[in-house]
């Protein structure tokens, strides 16, 4: 188990919902990465009410809550949806610490808690053709000051998105503009969609991933097109 010092839920300010952190140097670094850890596997339950055969499949399949959309997890029953890719975001915010202190404590996140929060490349058949990351299982995390929080608001610049560089407001790190948006400009153009009206589809297979993100009640068949 796993409990937030804080829910943060800003729907007019693009944070849908956000839980907090709040370290005042008496965790080790691997401590939050433990935590990191533990939101991860919260983010990949199923509800009570799944039905059985998806509750069949992720216990017989290693991997296989992967492919199960998110209305169907317990996160879900929690939370709003996000708004973006991904699970529910995550923020670190230090407080009475040292630069240095921070420094280390980010470096060991991003080594140690890539696999929680770093997104993934897109399956699809010329991997060398998508720049596109695939952030639906990450963990989105943020990172600032409670000093810069006090100084500048937490409107400003003063996050910090794990994996990227350079400070930015906090719609800005959550964003993805390498996500699934430049994930379908870099595919969709390239897909066969000359085929004469009644034979099948001949073109690139499209990757799981991609049919996850369509609208409810559309066929994977149909996605494919």
């Amino acid at each position: 188990m796993q409990r937030a010092d804080l829910v943060v839920r800003a729907p007019t300010a693009g944070v849908p919902v956000m839980l907090l952190e709040i370290d005042r140097r008496s965790e080790d670094a691997h401590d939050l990465v433990a935590e990191l850890r533990r939101y991860w596997e919260w983010g990949r339950l199923l509800s009570k009410d799944a039905d059985k055969r998806t509750v069949d499949l992720v216990r017989s399949r290693p991997g296989a809550i992967e492919h199960v959309d998110h209305d169907k997890r317990l996160w879900r029953r929690v939370c709003p949806p996000t708004g973006r890719e991904g699970l529910v975001p995550v923020a670190f915010v230090f407080a009475d610490t040292t630069e240095a202190k921070v420094d280390n404590t980010v470096a060991v996140l991003e080594e140690a808690g890539r696999r929680y929060g770093a997104p993934r490349r897109y399956e699809t058949l010329s991997p060398r053709a998508v720049t596109a990351r695939n952030y639906r299982q990450a963990v989105p995390v943020v990172l600032t000051t409670l000093e810069q929080l006090q100084e500048h608001g937490a409107g400003a610049a003063v996050w910090r998105r794990l994996g990227r560089t350079g400070e930015q407001t906090l719609t800005g790190a959550l964003d993805n503009p390498d996500g699934h948006a430049l994930y379908r400009a870099q595919v969709l153009p390239h897909l066969d969609i000359s085929a004469v009206p009644g034979r099948p589809f001949r073109g690139p297979r499209c990757p799981r991933s991609e049919v996850a993100h369509e609208p409810p009640g559309r066929s994977h068949r149909r996605a494919c097109r």
